[in-house]
């Protein structure tokens, strides 16, 4: 049997959630970290050493200065770094090669292939093991959805105590726009202990668009989606939930409308179960806005109706796997998933609501948000 090739990692915590999740330490710049025979390993300057010893949960970690003095003994002044590190350490631990994941920087791979190195891209997750949560993981992001709940109280204020003025709507001497909800969040999520980046609120035909943040005054008797996703920055985990409102008096096709995806939503998270196949709950969904005569279709070019997925994976990343869409990804014990179905149609709004479970061993799966769905607001 062929040595299993020891997964490795070339990164910031900020552009790998792979490293947070190795090392379960934050590290701003570039630092090799690799798994060899069953123990983790980080190769850190004097800068983050110390820290990085005390704080991380590698089990060992190893200072550049210091491979950097052993590939340029063997190998000369001329030494290419920091692939000549990775060869002098697989040469003492008897390390057959590497697996990297999609994201790992090209020069890197390229340099240690020119070196004869065995690489190769995982098929997959680098590491498999994060897509199944343990309770604690499972309470990071109960923390993160809390910070959600309080945006969407204070978006819910904000609305509350709203006026109209001109056709907008007016709070505390100012317009209400997209752009001053964005802050009033993320503020209210820091004070929360998490960091909200790229929160949507957008109104009217906006939101018709589902990653449109939104911008410009919010006027009433439009729908508003508010999608927020902000980080707990004690766990690394995230949070994601979506709520809509309307300021004013919605029409009848507006209730309909948003009446139709909460029971969509609320059905659908009760057929979430270990063994389902995310397809087939995606495509229950589908029928069931198809029978209530809300078409998934392009008009003029415009996708209309309910045209992404169900749901994601939720964690270290706001998108992880597995997919509940029509890609087939079989629901298991542990997975962490979001349950946002949606209708978009422009001229009458768009409606998104999305909360988060984890699926069980058995019965109906675990609630990991928890906000109310008020969302008419006179």
């Amino acid at each position: 049997m062929p040595a299993e090739l020891c997964p490795l990692l070339y990164a910031s915590t900020h552009q790998s959630a792979d490293l947070f999740y190795l090392g379960r330490v934050s590290v701003p710049d570039p630092i090799l970290a690799f798994v060899c025979h069953g123990q983790s390993v980080a190769v850190v300057n004097r800068l983050e050493y110390a820290r990085v010893k005390r704080d991380g949960r590698f089990d060992e970690v190893l200072g550049w200065e210091a491979c950097v003095e052993k590939a340029r003994q063997k190998y000369g002044r001329r030494a290419k770094l920091p692939a000549d590190i990775l060869r002098v350490l697989a040469d003492e631990l008897s390390m057959p090669g590497f697996l990297i994941p999609e994201t790992f920087p090209a020069g890197l791979a390229f340099d240690l292939r020119n070196r004869r190195m065995t690489v190769r891209v995982a098929d997959g997750p680098l590491f498999p093991e994060r897509v199944l949560k343990r309770d604690d993981e499972a309470e990071g992001i109960r923390a993160g959805n809390a910070a959600a709940c309080a945006g969407f109280s204070l978006v819910e204020k904000a609305l509350r105590e709203s006026s109209v003025r001109d056709g907008k709507l007016y709070y505390e001497g100012d317009y209400l726009t997209s752009e001053r909800l964005h802050r009033m969040i993320e503020i209210q999520c820091l004070e929360r202990g998490a960091e909200s980046r790229d929160t949507i609120a957008a109104g009217g035909d906006q939101a018709c668009d589902p990653h449109h943040r939104g911008a410009g005054p919010l006027r009433p008797n439009e729908l508003i989606i508010v999608d927020i996703f902000p980080k707990d920055l004690a766990s690394g985990y995230h949070g994601d939930m979506t709520r809509t409102y309307l300021k004013g008096k919605a029409s009848e096709a507006q209730r309909t409308l948003v009446q139709t995806v909460f029971e969509a939503q609320q059905q659908v998270i009760e057929r979430h179960r270990a063994g389902v196949n995310g397809r087939e709950l995606y495509q229950w969904v589908c029928d069931f806005f198809d029978e209530r005569d809300y078409k998934t279709e392009d008009r003029d070019g415009t996708p209309v109706g309910f045209f992404h997925g169900l749901g994601h994976g939720l964690g270290l990343e706001v998108h992880e796997a597995p997919r509940v869409s029509r890609a087939d990804d079989i629901l298991q014990p542990g997975h962490v998933v979001t349950v946002e179905p949606g209708l978009y149609y422009p001229g009458l709004g768009g409606c998104r609501i999305e909360d988060v479970i984890r699926i069980r061993e058995e019965g109906a799966p675990e609630l990991l948000s928890d906000h109310p769905y008020a969302w008419e607001i006179a």
